[in-house]
């Protein structure tokens, strides 16, 4: 098969890895900058070009599309989807998930067990809207924000007031949610592949922090699942419709609640903690499913 990833810097691991598993399992694999990428859209034979290259004959795309680059990346994986190309995550999918407010709606309306969250626009509703989500500590979130960032503990009412009054005052959108005290600064990363939790991991954020992503110093080690925590990983990625994701949940006094569902996951703290070949079950997804023209939206919204 010929695959291409969608990747902005080759030298990444997990584009690495997946380069690797790719070509270890006798694919063609080519990785191309997706900004580097134009469309000829208005046409009966639509196409992606790169640097004046015509991307033809590929069998499937692997979107590997950061956060910054949500709309164009986006727009490349559904010009590829016109041409027919399998994509491991539709466009469609992508952008579902990136909106934190949009993938929280839809979770809430299936049932998946989330944190009490709260959203409002004006700042005359923020005493409202504190108390909704209950008392402090709270958790605010900025909807743009990736790996930790723009993700602040307001430890009083007051605190809280004032964090979510600068922000407004900054027109950045936010949600306020609870802080699960029993987590103890640890969630769970489960890795999903197709209908599968194929790998999970405990982040565990380091001393006199609350947020555990690895890139603000958490660690990582292998962790059991219940079947409970495995059927919420499956279920909210099957919502999102992507056929792989990093589902981050909590372990909270009412069962696993989903923070977030991550249509990119990084591979590298998953495969070190587990030693898993997530990226070689990527690529055997692909090989069972790819067919041409097969795009179909999962899910709803």
């Amino acid at each position: 098969m010929k695959i291409i990833i969608l990747s902005r810097k080759r030298g990444l691991y997990s584009t690495n890895r997946l380069v690797e598993a790719g070509k270890k399992r006798g694919h063609e694999m080519r990785v191309i900058d997706p900004l580097h990428c134009f469309m000829n859209i208005a046409s009966h034979r639509p196409m992606v070009y790169y640097k004046s290259e015509a991307l033809d004959g590929f069998d499937a795309v692997i979107p590997r599309i950061g956060a910054s680059i949500t709309f164009y990346g986006t727009a490349v994986v559904r010009q590829f989807e016109m041409m027919g190309v399998f994509p491991l995550n539709e466009s469609v999918a992508i952008t579902r998930a990136r909106d934190k407010l949009r993938s929280l709606q839809l979770l809430s309306r299936k049932g998946v067990g989330l944190p009490v969250t709260g959203f409002a626009h004006s700042p005359d509703d923020i005493p409202g809207l504190i108390n909704i989500v209950g008392d402090p500590p709270l958790v605010i979130k900025l909807l743009e924000g990736t790996q930790g960032i723009g993700v602040v503990l307001a430890e009083t009412k007051n605190a809280a007031q004032s964090v979510i009054e600068a922000f407004m005052g900054l027109n950045a959108n936010i949600l306020v949610q609870e802080f699960i005290e029993e987590a103890g600064g640890a969630d769970i990363r489960c890795l999903v592949v197709g209908e599968k939790v194929v790998a999970a991991m405990k982040r565990q954020a380091k001393e006199g922090e609350f947020r555990s992503n690895l890139h603000r110093g958490g660690t990582a080690t292998i962790v059991k699942l219940t079947p409970e925590e495995r059927s919420t990983a499956v279920r909210a990625a099957s919502i999102m419709g992507l056929n792989v994701a990093g589902v981050d949940i909590l372990r909270s006094n009412h069962g696993p609640i989903v923070i977030e569902v991550n249509s990119s996951p990084g591979l590298e703290g998953i495969e070190h903690a587990t030693g898993k070949d997530v990226a070689g079950m990527m690529i055997e997804f692909i090989e069972k499913k790819a067919k041409p023209y097969s795009t179909r939206t999962r899910g709803q919204g």
